[in-house]
Formats: structure tokens, C-alpha cells, sequence
């Protein structure tokens, strides 16, 4: 898309997954991106394709400190707000970290970019939000109670930005992600998302545990389509696009299981024997909602949100980059 050559982004946690992805993508278009990361959770690995780039800046700092994310946003133009510490199951297990990182540093960053008069902050929303609300598919405006603290802490992100848009008139959008996958995702670490921890497992042909029946279902959503919904919340200029939230999904749900037959299947095409992996199946986990799936009409019709990829598309393309980087040599 035109119009934003030149511009500086800062992105926070821009050495993580869907951080650094952002990075490579709008630095591909010309613009200067600052990267604030703590590598709590993020890799420099992550960088390398762009880290000797003259219009890339890396600041090692943490948004818990408001000198850090004052220092950031000096002279930005756009912040994409990615960094937390993500995981319900993390944040069972440690509640305090889990609010201080997305709520107390959410706040800082909000302060700092209002200080800085920064254009737009688009921020990592969740679906988690939607909590035990059992409509389907899920609409923006009708959400349940949370069921974890990551789950709060996400709403309250919500709250925040809503507030400093009324009161200050800093321009915000959440971006609700669904289940989103792809490459650089860590399959490391006790809280690795499912999809690279099971490729991981099934390369080694170690049986995936898969929580419940495999009945459970999600909205997986590729990082490619991620990243459209990114640049179009950044840029939008259509009437009532800003200070609200959208989904961030595809909008189609698989179960786990059609998931782990996915998997198989394009992982068979380099290695036939991960074909006979045997599943496992374990107790459900705590916090985590039967089935999800987003409705993305409200994107659509008022950012021109389209997801171009399926979550079949976007395995066989993250299955690949998995086998190059991820397969033991």
C-alpha cells in the first residue's frame, strides 16, 4: 500500500512473533521502524534478516519503565503496540508479571504516546476478551466475563485506550487477534503456542497432547493476515475507523483436530513417517473457552479488511519455513 514511505513506526515487542514480522514488513515499504523489546520472550535471531537495515533502530527496553517507552516513541509517527507477556496458562501461574507487563505497561506506553502526540496506536487486543460469552461467531460489542488474568488484562487494555481517546484524544484501534500462527513462531518453552509445538513434536515423532477430545475449536488466523489488519488500522482514514476494536481473524473455525490432520499431512510431504504419529489426548486446561470464531464484517466494512489466507494456506506455507528452521539437521 502507498502512503506511509518515510514514516517512523515504533513497534513494542518487535523482537517477538507477530513483532517481528511487522518490522520486516514495514521496513520493506521504506519506512524507519523502532523497535523497543525486553527479549523476555523475544529473539534476536528474530532480527537478523533486518537488523544491519539504516532505517532499523533496536532499543533493549522494557515498558514497564516509563523512560524506556518515552525514549521509544521520540519522534514517532505510528506505534503498533505488540509487546505482553502472552499465555493464559502463564498467567495462572503468575498473575502479578501478567498485569504488570500488559496493564502497567500498557499505560506507560499510552502516557508516552500521548506526551509524543503520536498519529495512531494500534495495539494486540485478544480474543480472550470475549471470555464465557458462548455466541457465535463473535461480534465486537458482546462480550462475556474473562475466565484468566491474561483475559483481564487484555479487557482492561481496552478500557485504557478507550479512555485516553475520549479524554486526551490519542487516536487508538485494538486489534482483537485470533490464534494467529506463522513463521518465527517460538515452538520453545512451556508456554509455546500449539501450532509449533506440535510440528516440533511430530518431527521428532513425539506424540502431540492434544487437550480434551480435539473437538475444541479456533479461528486460526496466518500471520499475513495479521499483518494486512496492522497496516490497515494504521492507516485507515474512513470515518469511524479509530478509537474502537476489530477482530483479527480469518473467519472459520477448525477443531483441533482437523488441525493435527492438516499438520500431518503437510509434514508428510517431507517426511512420510510423521504420517503414522499417534495422537494423544489429555484433560482440558483451565481457561480456555470450547470454541471460538470471529465475525471480521465489521473490518471489512470499514477497514477493507480481506484474509487472504485460510488457515490450510497459511500451514502449508508455516509448515515449510517450520521443516527449513525449526528441523533438527
Amino acid at each position: 500500500m502507498e502512503g506511509f514511505v518515510q514514516n517512523t513506526i515504533l513497534i513494542t515487542g518487535g523482537a517477538g512473533f507477530i513483532g517481528s514480522n511487522l518490522c520486516e514488513y514495514f521496513l520493506g515499504l521504506g519506512n524507519k521502524v523502532v523497535c523497543l523489546d525486553n527479549f523476555s520472550t523475544g529473539h534476536q535471531h528474530n532480527l537478523d534478516g533486518f537488523i544491519e537495515n539504516p532505517n532499523f533502530k533496536l532499543i533493549e527496553g522494557d515498558i514497564r519503565n516509563i523512560d524506556d517507552c518515552n525514549l521509544a516513541v521520540k519522534g514517532v509517527d505510528y506505534v503498533l503496540h505488540q509487546a505482553a507477556l502472552g499465555s493464559v496458562p502463564r498467567s495462572i501461574n503468575d498473575p502479578v508479571t501478567t498485569n504488570d507487563v500488559n496493564v502497567s505497561g500498557f499505560l506507560n506506553m499510552l502516557v508516552a504516546s500521548r506526551d509524543e502526540k503520536v498519529k495512531r496506536f494500534v495495539y494486540a487486543a485478544s480474543s480472550s476478551t470475549y471470555g464465557d460469552s458462548i455466541g457465535l461467531p463473535k461480534v465486537e460489542d458482546v462480550i462475556g466475563k474473562p475466565l484468566s488474568p491474561y483475559a483481564i488484562t487484555k479487557y482492561v487494555n481496552e478500557l485504557y485506550a478507550e479512555i485516553f481517546s475520549r479524554t486526551y484524544g490519542l487516536e487508538t484501534i485494538g486489534l482483537r487477534y485470533f490464534n494467529v500462527f506463522g513463521r518465527r513462531q517460538d515452538p520453545k518453552g512451556a508456554y509455546a503456542a500449539v501450532i509449533p509445538k506440535f510440528v516440533m513434536q511430530l518431527m521428532k515423532y513425539e506424540s502431540p497432547v492434544v487437550n480434551g477430545d480435539g473437538n475444541y475449536s479456533r479461528d486460526f488466523t496466518y500471520i499475513e493476515n495479521v499483518i494486512q489488519m496492522n497496516e490497515l488500522a494504521m492507516k485507515s482514514q474512513n470515518e469511524g475507523a479509530v478509537n474502537t476494536i476489530y477482530n483479527t481473524a480469518f473467519g472459520e473455525r477448525n477443531t483441533l483436530n482437523d488441525l493435527i490432520a492438516y499438520l500431518k499431512k503437510y509434514l508428510s510431504e517431507f517426511d512420510s513417517k510423521i504420517a503414522d504419529v499417534e495422537i494423544v489426548y489429555g484433560e482440558n486446561r483451565i481457561g480456555d473457552i470450547p470454541h471460538s470464531l470471529a465475525s471480521i464484517d465489521k473490518a471489512k466494512n470499514i477497514l477493507g479488511y480481506n484474509p487472504k489466507y485460510s488457515l490450510q494456506d497459511g500451514l502449508k506455507e508455516a509448515v515449510s519455513w517450520y521443516w527449513d528452521n525449526l528441523k533438527e539437521k
